[in-house]
């Protein structure tokens, strides 16, 4: 069967239809920008405008960059602040008539790398980082989710939080080249394997395509491997996750 996964991003919103029995992308993918505002009502019509684009009637999968809580958004992350408290579940059912799963963004990105990609089958605790806007995190104990492991929050220096040093959106917003961004994001991975000594560390989001341009930064003992899945992962995931909240579907 197939599902309508949908990856909400700091910068763009986008969706396809994922085949459940193989994560495959049974659509090409369908993109919006971010609204600037980033406010609830803005993102909720254009979540609106990409159901009515694939004119799918069923139950939805979505990643939300943010802490959430059966449907609720519990910080603001890249957002603005009046997501916090927000049911985001009720949000865009009411503006589609669709009924929605919200977990999560890296959370959905875990899903699946863990479901259909490098990290099907694999044991241990394996940390998922998704490098966009901000750093996102999922973790997975023996292939089974743990959810808002959001390690992108945790405060480095004279900045609230690391990823708003160390995410890629501060290498272009200061125009960093891969090795200089290279050695921030690796000591963020440090920070990673001192707190919370993960198996394995896997990469996804838009800048893991390009691991070869800073792999050689990365110096920690914790294994790190790319997803490549990539920017799709986000959407293949959030399918997934509709798919554990509506076992009926399955």
């Amino acid at each position: 069967m197939e599902v309508l996964g949908i990856d909400v991003g700091g910068s763009g919103i986008k969706g396809a239809m994922i085949h459940m029995e193989t994560g495959e992308m049974r659509s090409p993918r369908f993109r919006i920008p971010t609204p600037k505002s980033r406010k609830p009502d803005a993102m909720a019509q254009v979540v609106a405008e990409i159901v009515r684009h694939f004119d799918y009637k069923g139950p939805v999968g979505c990643g939300f960059p943010s802490v959430i809580k059966n449907g609720v958004c519990h910080s603001k992350g890249n957002l603005h602040k009046s997501w916090v408290g927000q049911n985001v579940e009720e949000l865009f059912s009411a503006a589609t008539g669709n009924d929605f799963t919200v977990i999560n963004d890296a959370d959905a990105a875990g899903y699946a790398a863990m479901n259909y990609g490098i990290g099907k089958d694999m044991k241990g605790f394996v940390v998922m980082i998704t490098i966009g806007t901000g750093l996102g995190s999922g973790a997975f104990l023996d292939g089974r989710l743990i959810p808002n492991f959001e390690l992108g929050q945790i405060p480095y220096k004279e900045h609230k939080k690391i990823e708003s040093w160390a995410a890629a959106s501060a290498k272009e917003r200061e125009d960093l080249t891969y090795k200089k961004w290279g050695k921030r994001f690796n000591k963020f991975l440090k920070l990673v394997e001192l707190i919370v000594s993960p198996d394995t560390i896997i990469l996804g989001g838009g800048t893991s395509k390009d691991w070869d341009e800073f792999k050689d930064c990365i110096t920690i003992s914790t294994p790190v491997i790319p997803a490549g899945l990539q920017n799709h992962a986000g959407i293949i995931g959030a399918a997934t996750a509709c798919l554990v909240s509506h076992p009926e579907l399955q």
